[in-house]
């Protein structure tokens, strides 16, 4: 091998191919880091992004991310500016600058103008949004920042971090994030849809007059924060994300225990606990608080079910979750419009069937009820006191005692009274968070039709015949159990214990609930369930239905009617005064009854004694045997003539034969009298001009023994006269005509005429 050494101009070469390197390499570094720190922010004139590419801006500490945005919603292109957790996917977008004004093709640019805004352009160089600020002289002087809040920040670069001119937190779409402030003059709007940006039908904003957080749907709240009960209203939502929308600054007394975790439960925490959660408003009106931990998860959202939803069934309608039918009207209300109800819509709520305020008033017992906010609230000293409160003013619709209770310090606090004077909104039963026992005025007759009708129990005004004791109802009907405790109504059979959920005297019907053992899917979803019952009940049909808040549950309510009841049961004639025009009387099997009067019977859809002598049941029953007889009268008489005709005319078909063979018998060649007989010349007509009695020709034959000549008296002009003798005894003589008398007819007939008068 042989070795040569370098030579002075290769060294120099060398040397400068590596300096040539060095320089690039570190001049492409410093390039880099140079870049790296300036992707968080856009200057002008050059520091702009396009959707053309990928560019974005990346925050400091690679949270927030911002860029063009094209939602997936196939083959119409939309494209926004948008930020967005980093490296999410699919991207979880927190702002949208146009939302309402998306770009339609790939040559949109982001980028600080001349005049000193922040502005978006089209291909054609159009702005589609901006910052709209006042212009300045000094654009260069202006910058945007994307901050590790999530927050894009805008002004001049030497006050950026203390003073901006604008920022994306004062100016929000559907995401609350750490760092901003719900106050009055800031609201989110929810996205049209999952894949669409635009403005949709939701605002969340506060309510400072009442103090409160407000879901809007259009004009219509759909939810609010505190429009309860005061001792309700934490419920609706908890202290922690009351104390993160305030920007932690609200102060407030916990009232209770939150259902979310624990570092919810008061102001004590720093902003660093919620740096990863934020509030989003659903397109469906759902406020959703996220946390993230590994990953994300909605640990709240309201309204969280059908009954969540402010006023779900209006005015004085009562809404329960467990219904597959959700609202119905208190006791003593009616729908409001009739044809809405049926069709699902409840926002026009109940209305009074028939006015209060007068002796006849009662107040119907609610128990565990959620309802909105009392009108007035005052210490008393007990129930009754508060009770005379709301007899007291005809306004009043209803009112609510609160037992004092101990405090911290072990001081008793005061009883107080809580009373409505206007609408009751808001209300649901078996409120899972407690609820109040609220009295709501009624007047007697409208929950207490009969004497004998079982008091109410909860919401369920419980009709005749149907019992909850011996006290009321018809004992045959006794089957059902209230507790008085909790206000619910249950059915007992021989196959267990069920939940009334509902019941409807005008169609003699109530519905009981159970739950499902099989998994909630569609392929067990509606199908019929059969249940056995026995008289005087029987079942309608039954459905079965998914709980939206518990997919694993299924749900099966069962439709059963029950039979019209026979007269009331008594002990005497006192307990049938409440039944008029009825006696307290033993039926047939021993037990005694309320039996109507004469004249009139007992109807069991009315429930009274109606006048008309007999039941509605019998009467038809007896006009269709009446008519039926009166068919087989008919009909039986009609056979019978035919019967009778077809006789006589066999007979006098048969006396026919016998006459013109006894005429040939007995005159041979006479046949005058033949061709008289075969001629009908002596018919009806000939009957009714001889006023004697007329005779057939068997009977004359039998009774002359055949014109025998021993029976023979002797003869005259118009020929031989017999004797004879009729079964009965009675004798007769009998002139016969001769067919050699020269007399006809006429002359016969004549001289018979003559006879009889003698």
């Amino acid at each position: 091998m042989v070795r040569r050494g370098l030579n002075q101009r290769d060294l120099c070469a060398m040397h400068s191919m590596l300096s040539t390197v060095f320089f690039s390499y570190a001049f492409l570094l410093c390039s880099s880091l140079l870049c790296c720190f300036a992707r968080d922010t856009i200057t002008y004139p050059r520091g702009s992004i396009s959707n053309r590419g990928e560019e974005t801006l990346v925050s400091a500490g690679k949270r927030f991310e911002l860029g063009f945005y094209t939602p997936e919603q196939g083959s119409v292109y939309e494209s926004y500016v948008a930020i967005w957790y980093h490296r999410s996917n699919p991207p979880i977008v927190v702002w949208v600058a146009n939302r309402n004004k998306p770009l339609l093709d790939d040559g949109g640019v982001l980028a600080v103008t001349g005049d000193g805004n922040l502005k978006i352009f089209d291909k054609n160089g159009h702005p589609v949004w901006s910052t709209r600020l006042e212009s300045t002289s000094k654009p260069a002087y202006r910058l945007a920042k994307l901050l590790d809040s999530g927050n894009l920040v805008f002004g001049d670069s030497n006050t950026l971090l203390t003073t901006s001119l604008w920022q994306s937190f004062e100016h929000p779409t559907d995401t609350f994030l750490s760092g901003m402030k719900m106050s009055a003059h800031l609201k989110l709007i929810s996205w049209r849809s999952h894949l669409d940006p635009k403005e949709g039908n939701f605002t969340f904003q506060l309510d400072e007059e009442r103090n409160q957080f407000v879901i809007s749907d259009g004009s219509i709240k759909h939810w609010t924060s505190g429009e309860s009960s005061d001792f309700l209203s934490s419920e609706r939502m908890p202290d922690g994300i009351v104390y993160f929308l305030s920007n932690f600054t609200r102060s407030f007394k916990s009232i209770s225990a939150s259902s979310l975790t624990s570092k919810f439960k008061g102001p004590n925490l720093s902003t660093s606990d919620y740096n990863n959660t934020r509030i989003r408003l659903d397109f469906e009106g759902e406020l959703q608080y996220w946390s993230y931990n590994t990953n994300w998860s909605k640990l709240w959202w309201e309204p969280r079910d059908k009954c969540s939803v402010f006023n779900a069934c209006g005015n004085f309608g009562s809404c329960n979750l467990y219904n597959s039918l959700a609202c119905r009207c208190l006791p003593g209300y009616e729908p409001n419009s009739q044809e809405n109800w049926t069709k699902g819509d409840f926002s026009g709520g109940c209305i009074r069937s028939s006015a209060v305020c007068g002796k006849h008033d009662t107040f119907l017992s609610l128990k565990m009820m959620r309802v909105g906010q009392q009108d007035t609230k005052f210490v008393v000293k007990d129930e009754k006191q508060c009770r005379e409160e709301c007899f007291r003013t005809c306004r009043c619709q209803a009112h609510s005692f609160v037992k004092g209770r101990v405090n911290r310090d072990r001081q008793p606090s005061s009883n107080s009274c809580l009373i409505w004077m206007d609408h009751l909104k808001d209300l649901q039963e078996d409120y899972s968070d407690g609820g109040l026992d609220l009295f709501v005025r009624v007047t007697i007759a409208d929950i207490e039709p009969k004497s004998k009708s079982c008091e109410p129990c909860g919401i369920n005004v419980i009709p005749y015949p149907l019992s909850t004791g011996s006290h009321c109802g018809d004992p045959m009907y006794f089957s059902f159990n209230c507790d008085n405790s909790t206000g619910k109504l249950s059915f007992k059979t021989h196959n267990g214990t069920y939940n009334v959920t509902t019941i409807n005297p005008d169609r003699r019907t109530f519905v009981i609930q159970e739950k499902d053992v099989d998994d909630c899917n569609a392929s067990t979803r509606g199908q019929i369930r059969k249940f056995n019952t026995s008289f005087p009940f029987k079942m309608n049909a039954s459905k079965r239905w998914c709980d939206s808040n518990n997919s694993s549950q299924g749900l099966v309510e069962i439709d059963i009617g029950w039979e019209p009841p026979p007269e009331p049961v008594c002990s005497s004639s006192s307990d049938c005064d409440d039944w008029p025009n009825s006696t307290c009387n033993v039926t047939g099997n021993g037990t005694a009854r309320c039996l109507c009067n004469s004249n009139f019977w007992w109807d069991g859809m009315a429930l009274n004694c109606v006048h008309g002598g007999s039941s509605r049941k019998k009467k038809p029953l007896s006009l269709i045997v009446g008519v039926t007889i009166a068919c087989v009268i008919v009909l039986s008489s009609i056979f019978l003539y035919i019967c009778i005709f077809m006789r006589k005319k066999s007979k006098r078909r048969e006396s026919q034969q016998n006459t013109e063979r006894n005429a040939a018998l007995l005159y041979g060649t006479e046949k005058r009298v033949k061709n008289l007989i075969d001629a009908e010349e002596f018919n009806e007509e000939d009957k009714k001009g001889i006023d004697v009695p007329f005779f057939d020709l068997d009977s004359i034959l039998a009774a002359t023994d055949y014109f025998s000549e021993a029976n023979k008296l002797g003869r005259g002009g118009f020929g031989p006269v017999y004797k004879g003798k009729f079964p009965g005894g009675q004798e007769i003589a009998i002139k016969r005509l001769s067919s050699v008398s020269g007399q006809g007819l006429e002359e016969f007939k004549n001289e018979i005429e003559i006879s009889e008068c003698y």
